[in-house]
């Protein structure tokens, strides 16, 4: 879910980059327009037999200067936008590789941790199977010695019972 979340801010960013990119490449478009009218205006004279530049030949080519200008402005506006969307991005794939470190390194201290608690089982196991050994060898021994009484027994009852009888 994170993945797919974070897959879709990449491409939200990425789309907010390429707009603001396309952006400020419409305004240096613009701007090398109105320079080409501006250089356009100041080779115009329109004064008396096309030899001198009057008033308004002159106003004119300030107005497109003051347009330039501008567009310089928004320039640097937006270029500053772009370079700020470029630092965030930077920031925040900075965070998210430290975000995904930070889970890598947790999941590989629960794998040791869970390794070494296996170890241990293993280990309890070992113990268990050796007391269980030792349990039945001793089941065994006193089964044979019961065996043994028992045996022992049987024969001193019918030796016995065969005295009673030779004495009666």
């Amino acid at each position: 879910m994170d993945q797919v979340c974070a897959q879709l801010n990449v491409n939200n960013d990425s789309l907010t980059y390429e707009k603001q990119r396309e952006r400020v490449n419409q305004y240096l478009d613009d701007r090398s327009k109105r320079f080409a009218d501006f250089d356009t205006s100041l080779e115009q004279k329109t004064g008396v037999f096309g030899i001198f530049k009057t008033k308004g030949d002159m106003q004119k080519s300030i107005d497109i200067l003051k347009q330039v200008v501008i567009t310089d402005n928004k320039i640097f506006l937006e270029t500053k936008k772009l370079l700020d969307l470029k630092n965030y991005e930077s920031e925040r794939y900075a965070a998210l590789a430290t975000e995904y470190d930070n889970q890598v390194s947790a999941y590989m201290k629960t794998i040791t941790k869970l390794q070494n608690e296996n170890e241990k089982l293993r280990g309890e196991i070992g113990l268990l199977d050796t007391k269980d050994h030792d349990s039945n060898v001793f089941d065994y021994f006193l089964i044979a010695v019961i065996i043994i009484l028992l045996i022992t027994l049987y024969r001193i009852y019918n030796q016995n019972k065969d005295k009673k009888l030779t004495k009666e």
